[in-house]
């Protein structure tokens, strides 16, 4: 059985990430679309995307605007733009450098929420706390297994 890099967009596809010989860029698949990673200069990168710590980041904050955006135009709420900006103190290169001695990762993500529209300060509370609510935030908060398999 050979891994299918091609996905229904409802979850269980291969998402894919290769590095060739040198370097550190990873191009990356998941369904039909194309991603790349990579490493800064400074780091011994290309610097020709986001580190996987940015990318991870970038996971969040796509998916909190979504789910903020989901749930306003349930509410037919005047949301007019979202803006998640988020941050870590975090190096992934620097973590990779320590990862055989020493339990490495992000501890702490700062986050910021900008909300445009006409919104009463109610609804703009209950943004925040739905923000708390986005999928990938409730799995970045539980413990993940990732298993090798044949």
């Amino acid at each position: 059985m050979t891994a299918d890099a091609g996905s229904s967009g409802l979850g269980g596809g291969w998402v894919t990430a290769h590095v060739g010989p040198r370097g550190f860029r990873a191009d990356i698949s998941a369904g039909d679309h194309a991603l790349v990673a990579d490493e800064p200069r400074a780091a011994g990168g290309t610097d020709e995307g986001p580190t996987p710590y940015e990318l991870l980041l970038a996971a969040l904050g796509a998916c909190t605007a979504m789910t903020l955006r989901m749930y306003a135009d349930r509410k037919k709420w005047p949301l007019e733009d979202v803006r998640v900006l988020l941050r870590s103190s975090r190096s992934h290169e620097r973590d990779c450098e320590n990862c055989e001695r020493e339990e490495v990762g992000i501890h702490r993500v700062e986050r910021k929420l900008e909300l445009s529209g006409s919104l009463t300060d109610e609804q703009r509370q209950r943004l925040e706390e739905i923000a708390d609510r986005c999928p990938v935030k409730q799995t970045m908060q539980r413990e993940i297994r990732v298993e090798s398999v044949p």
